[in-house]
């Protein structure tokens, strides 16, 4: 896979998926995570009946404008740039420099983000040909079922300014449906994104957040096993248990907040291997995950950090400091989401 100049993620692998294709092991997870005002808002207005047309419109052209002024007043030392991070925002240049100076070639997105039409953008200002980019997007739940599967589907790649789909992935596994049971939706849902898949619109189909039962449910429900789980992973919270069960059935493990919304950045075990290692904590974190065969897909608000981020394959942690990190899970989740509720 072609790397950009400038090093970064130049050297970065991929893992082979069940269906032939390969996944970079690294990529950028670019949402426009709003915050908290503007995310309830969407809430609201979405239990209101309104969620397609307002919510993607507050967070596609009010939230980059408003909470950047929020921010701006709440904590006048901060940056105003509303950019990518674990605290929320989307950053253009971003997502320009990781592309072109960093080598960047896999980004992660979804529908609920709002910045599909955004990422178009910056793809095109980068440069960087379709053919080279591993694009991810995800249905969400205000969209399962079998018809508006496919509808939202062709309506992500129009925002996103391309043909097909390198992956596309069910947010969640609850769907809230009235009348309907989560797995019968869930059913109906997977059997659009098979068709989607046969068609070749969607090069790879997977899942997110999707526990054991969820699954074992669409095994005996369905034809097509995901080819990737994309779930919580960092050293709090490594749920091995759901890791051995996707690779045992060739299903993918994509890990997303690698760096515990920057709290392990802080610990105190991360910072003692960043110091043997000559490394950075963020770094330190990336590799121990890559070298547990998760995809990884970090988020950052700077190119400086960037750049770091992608710098983690001209090293190796020791198997003894891997099994060291891996000692520090205490199944502590950090993506916490009251709606929708994941059960069922």
């Amino acid at each position: 896979m072609a790397a950009a100049e400038g090093g970064g993620a130049r050297g970065c692998p991929a893992l082979p998926l069940a269906n032939g294709r390969s996944i970079p092991v690294l990529g950028l997870a670019a949402p426009v995570a709003v915050k908290s005002l503007c995310w309830n808002l969407s809430f609201g207005l979405e239990s209101e009946g309104l969620c397609e047309l307002c919510a993607l419109w507050l967070q596609e052209h009010m939230a980059c404008v408003y909470i950047g002024r929020i921010q701006k007043l709440l904590n006048p030392g901060s940056a105003s740039e509303f950019s990518t991070s674990h605290q929320g925002g989307y950053s253009h240049d971003a997502v320009v420099h990781a592309l072109q100076k960093c080598g960047i070639r896999h980004i992660d997105t979804a529908k609920r983000y709002g910045c599909e039409s955004l990422l178009q953008k910056a793809i095109k200002e980068s440069g960087v040909k379709r053919e080279e980019l591993w694009i991810t997007t995800k249905l969400w739940h205000s969209d399962y079922g079998y018809e508006n599967t496919k509808k939202a589907c062709l309506e992500s790649c129009e925002r996103l300014g391309v043909e097909y789909l390198d992956l596309y992935l069910i947010h969640w596994p609850d769907a809230h449906v009235p009348g309907k049971s989560n797995r019968e939706v869930r059913a109906e849902t997977w059997t659009a994104m098979e068709e989607l898949y046969e068609k070749g619109l969607c090069r790879s189909i997977g899942v997110s957040n999707f526990l054991i039962s969820h699954l074992e449910q669409l095994k005996e429900d369905c034809v097509i096993t995901p080819h990737v789980n994309q779930v919580e992973y960092h050293p709090f919270q490594r749920p091995q248990e759901l890791v051995d069960y996707c690779r045992s059935r060739d299903i993918v493990f994509e890990g997303y907040c690698p760096l515990a919304k920057g709290e392990a950045l802080i610990h105190p075990s991360v910072i003692q291997l960043a110091k043997k290692y000559g490394r950075t904590p963020a770094q330190i974190c990336i590799r121990w995950s890559i070298q547990n065969g998760i995809v990884t897909i970090p988020k950052s608000t700077k190119a400086e950090r960037i750049q770091e981020n992608c710098k983690v394959f001209d090293f190796n942690l020791r198997e003894e400091d891997i099994e060291f990190l891996n000692t520090m899970n205490i199944n502590r989740k950090l993506i916490h989401l009251t709606y929708p509720l994941w059960k069922g």
